[in-house]
């Protein structure tokens, strides 16, 4: 569930911090922190203790600092937010020149991505439709148009299917987290919850009623969500999707002939 959104702060300063074009120097004792620190603080935060404990006065705390001292560095959670997302953005790089394809190349970006959000999962309470305009964000979209340049697509149906795959990576993601977030909350696994339900609901559902869902049910054997399990799911739905764009591509080069 979205809790906060990206780009909701100062653009002139986010952009400012975001590009380190901060201006001249100010006056006054050296600063004994930088905005870099400030900002893996912030994430140390979100990745250990979740979004909902991130607060200016919590980071300011982290760093030893006091919250007004913390403000002179970043001015307000909004920015340092746009801050946070930039620089875990870093950890998605360019598949490199090893990779020859555009579907092996998007393949690595969009693994890039979950590993990323595996690490980070506190992006996923933050909204982007409005992304931070930072060098990070912007080299990893760079790598994600750069991959499917010059083979046949438009530019507005590049950026068609580079949503297309950020999409579906954050769908994935989000259903992960919740997959464990559900177990740790509940304190049961979901063999164990599945094994409940079946219990309770024995002789209430017919199987001539519901026949495939039955079977396909007892073939699953209550789909078993083990890491192993989400990372298969991941797999399969990336490749289904990586099909649609191969199939888009070829029709989209036989209308041109």
């Amino acid at each position: 569930m979205v809790t906060e959104f990206s780009g909701g702060g100062d653009l002139r300063r986010s952009i400012a911090l975001l590009w380190g074009a901060t201006g001249g120097g100010r006056r006054g004792p050296k600063p004994s922190r930088s905005v870099d620190e400030v900002v893996l603080a912030a994430i140390d935060i979100a990745d250990t203790e979740g979004l909902a404990a991130l607060s200016m006065r919590r980071v300011a705390e982290a760093l030893r600092l006091s919250p007004m001292a913390l403000y002179t560095y970043v001015p307000s959670k909004a920015e340092l937010l746009d801050l946070m997302l930039d620089r875990v953005s870093a950890e998605v790089g360019d598949p490199g020149p090893t990779l020859q394809g555009w579907r092996a190349k998007l393949e690595n970006l969009a693994r890039q991505r979950w590993a990323m959000a595996q690490r980070h999962p506190w992006i996923m309470q933050v909204g982007t439709h409005r992304p931070p305009i930072g060098p990070n964000v912007l080299a990893a979209a760079e790598a994600t148009l750069q991959a499917i340049d010059g083979i046949g697509l438009d530019d507005r149906e590049m950026q068609l299917v580079s949503g297309l795959i950020t999409n579906y990576v954050r769908g994935a993601v989000r259903g992960a987290l919740e997959a464990r977030e559900v177990e740790q909350q509940s304190g049961i696994t979901d063999e164990q919850w599945w094994a409940r339900n079946a219990e309770l609901l024995e002789g209430l559902i017919e199987r001539e009623r519901y026949p495939t869902t039955v079977r396909v049910g007892e073939s699953s054997k209550a789909a078993n969500k083990s890491d192993a399990d989400l990372d298969r799911s991941f797999e399969f739905g990336l490749q289904r999707a990586l099909d649609g764009i191969e199939v888009f591509i070829a029709n989209r080069g036989s209308c041109a002939t």
